[in-house]
């Protein structure tokens, strides 16, 4: 038994005890600091709004799919410039998933016009390390899917999908179903990289045709196939949506997600 008046024993408090916070117990602990860490760091650095950039992790500079790595790169360039010469030089920062291929060719065009870029990782079997073009203080790495799926489409004003796999198809049908279903209520620029491969490996036509969707859903998204393309749909849409003067909103809309 602890006495009590004994100065010498030191008990930890529970939010200092790593064994407790690694058990089912503590999971909500866990998943709250997955939102608030992020969220300080986020307003420490003044950055409200993103242009998220989703790809495979599998297309490198040197491969045969390489091209994808060079354009994207070439897109978070010029979208990163054009928001730097916005009043606010914080607008629309580049945000990856923070590993390589397409996430590291976004993280390196971003970095090299000389803006601030966002990586939000995630721990895996296989471990994805984190690019190193990523603003060392929005480097930050998850272990819940759903908590880093928050981040992506919290922020983001506009999607730019590039080619990818079962991660990158999760990740574009979040945000497609979350604006369809208006769970995302502000306006949303999704930009599909890659028109052939896209009609591939989505046949959307089939979905109205067999009234899985509406025909008006297939306006939730645009094509491009080169970055002078990409790069005007998102300066028009951003420009259209978040810096020409909108109606007021009620503001429990504006935040339902």
């Amino acid at each position: 038994m602890i006495d009590p008046t004994d100065l010498s024993v030191r008990l930890s408090p529970a939010y200092r005890n790593e064994e407790f916070l690694d058990t089912p117990d503590a999971r909500p602990l866990r998943i709250l600091s997955e939102y608030l860490y992020p969220l300080s760091h986020f307003r420490k650095e003044k950055i409200s709004d993103t242009i998220v950039f989703f790809g495979s992790a599998r297309t490198f500079e040197a491969s045969a799919s390489g091209r994808y790595y060079n354009e994207a790169r070439q897109l978070a360039h010029r979208i990163t410039e054009w928001s730097l010469n916005l009043n606010d030089r914080n607008r629309f920062v580049v945000c990856t998933g923070g590993g390589p291929g397409i996430m590291e060719a976004a993280n390196r065009g971003a970095a090299e016009a000389g803006g601030k870029t966002i990586g939000l990782n995630i721990g895996l079997p296989m471990e994805q390390r984190p690019n190193p073009f990523i603003t060392p203080a929005l480097n930050f790495e998850f272990h819940y899917f759903f908590m880093r799926k928050f981040w992506f489409a919290y922020m983001a004003k506009a999607l730019v999908v590039f080619p990818g796999g079962f991660g990158t198809l999760d990740e574009l049908m979040e945000i497609l179903t979350l604006t369809q279903t208006e769970k995302l209520v502000k306006k949303m620029v999704v930009l599909l990289y890659g028109t052939t491969f896209w009609k591939e490996i989505l046949n959307f036509d089939a979905l109205v045709h067999h009234g899985m969707i509406d025909e008006r859903d297939l306006n939730l998204f645009q094509f491009a196939d080169d970055v002078d393309t990409a790069f005007q749909i998102l300066k028009d849409g951003l420009t259209k949506y978040y810096l020409t003067p909108q109606p007021e909103t009620p503001d429990i809309a504006k935040s339902r997600i």
